[in-house]
């Protein structure tokens, strides 16, 4: 029982150490790939003083909605974009990068990792588009996600689910500027 204890012990210590350390902006180590999150923080602000009115049109299995919204909150709109950043300390050797004039790819080396691809194209050192191909698979669910933003002109966030007691889902949202 002691045993069981100071393991026990040892473990919420590893973890409480592991969930205190900083992320890798405030270790102020340089980052190996594209910054995800400081690109989309930068756009959501911009986007916010624009206040624009986006053509939403979000499609269920096939069935679609579409309605002119003023989106309030643009760093929860682009969390799914965010939420695939891969500067992650433990991934700084897990993707092959191709880069030339005009794009920019990540392609995930090992098949756990869920951002499997990223492609940025870009024109001037601006950022013209960028793709982000996302997977998960386990023994309930496969889920991919595809998502694209052109700055300026649209979204695109494709998602099919299938899981395996209670089916498939297939959601589309589109925002247009």
């Amino acid at each position: 029982m002691q045993k069981y204890i100071l393991f026990t012990g040892g473990l919420l210590l590893l973890c409480t150490w592991y969930a205190c350390k900083p992320e890798i902006k405030e270790t102020g180590a340089k980052l190996k790939y594209f910054d995800l999150k400081e690109f989309f923080k930068t756009d959501s602000a911009r986007l916010v003083k624009l206040n624009l009115n986006i053509k939403k049109t979000v499609t269920h299995n096939g069935e679609s909605e579409t309605k002119t919204v003023k989106i309030a909150n643009w760093g929860q709109e682009f969390g799914l974009f965010t939420s695939s950043d891969i500067n992650k300390p433990a991934w700084k050797d897990s993707y092959a990068v191709t880069e030339n004039a005009d794009s920019l790819v990540y392609k995930a080396k090992f098949p756990e990792l869920k951002t499997r691809e990223i492609v940025i194209n870009k024109s001037n050192g601006k950022v013209t588009q960028l793709y982000i191909l996302n997977n998960i698979h386990n023994l309930l669910y496969t889920t991919t996600e595809k998502l694209l933003y052109v700055p300026g002109e649209y979204y695109l966030i494709e998602k099919d689910q299938k899981v395996k007691v209670m089916g498939g889902n297939n959601y589309l949202i589109k925002g247009e500027f």
